[in-house]
């Protein structure tokens, strides 16, 4: 409880993340290694659209707890839904780029609003 009461507001959301991540039985981001197919859940932290190679880009940071981990939709300028703060699970193979996974064109599941 004294944990609990001394903890930042940032801590707190990382411990209920991961409590999430193995209640779902999804990989947790931290354990992501290059061209491994997993499913992971978190929160979007940002949702940005970056034009790749002259092709519109639909970036958003997934964060679980332990790491984060980006996903790009290619072709897309918004999807309905993917917006900062909502809670999905993605599924996909895992590329590194620049030191960091990336899940390019992910099949997604969007979490309910407001169960948290």
């Amino acid at each position: 409880m004294l944990d609990r009461l001394s903890s930042t507001q940032e801590e707190l959301l990382s411990e209920e993340l991961q409590e999430d991540t193995r209640a779902t039985g999804c990989t947790p981001i931290g354990d992501c290694s290059d061209r491994q197919i997993v499913s992971v859940t978190g929160t979007l932290r940002t949702v940005t659209l970056r034009p790749r190679a002259g092709v519109p880009a639909l970036e958003a940071e997934l964060f679980d707890g332990s790491a984060a981990l980006d996903v790009v939709w290619l072709g897309r300028r918004s999807i309905a839904g993917i917006e900062p703060g909502r809670r999905i699970i993605a599924s996909g193979r895992v590329a590194m780029n620049r030191g960091r996974p990336v899940l390019f064109n992910p099949k997604y599941e969007l979490r309910p609003v407001g169960q948290e």
